[in-house]
């Protein structure tokens, strides 16, 4: 009979990473992001589990994108009543809210599930430099690519 290793919760530890987004395109910082939420770097991975990790990315005003994005990627939300369809572009977003942009490129990459419902715990984002969570101690983590 074969037999599936679940890990006991309760012996993980909250990883805390930081990760420095000046001149990272988008796509591929979101990916590596969104594998390093869901726990898939890690050994004991298993689906749908709590990996305990924490994210915090500064700098996304400095973020690139290849190609014609900037003008040619929309996003779309419904307001819910009849041809109200808005639609913006990605220069307005980053320009009005660079959070949101890094935001949605993740949480769209991540399976619905526990990761996902709790991701404004576990993504911390911000325009500057600074951030709150010097307590934490976060390790820097560079990203290849």
């Amino acid at each position: 009979m074969i037999q599936t290793y679940i890990p006991s919760q309760k012996h993980k530890e909250i990883n805390w990473f930081i990760i420095d987004a000046t001149d990272k395109i988008l796509g591929r910082l979101s990916t590596q992001v969104a594998n390093l939420i869901e726990g898939k770097n890690e050994v004991t991975y298993t689906p749908g589990f709590d990996s305990k990790i924490h994210v915090i990315i500064i700098n996304v005003e400095k973020i690139k994108v290849t190609g014609n994005k900037l003008n040619q990627k929309f996003y779309y939300s419904h307001t819910g009543k009849p041809g109200e369809l808005r639609k913006t572009a990605l220069i307005d977003l980053q320009r009005k809210h660079p959070n949101r942009v890094i935001e949605l490129a993740i949480k769209r990459m991540l399976p619905d599930g526990f990761a996902k419902s709790n991701l404004s715990k576990r993504l911390r984002i911000y325009s500057g430099n600074n951030h709150p969570h010097l307590a934490q101690k976060p390790r820097q983590l560079t990203l290849s690519y």
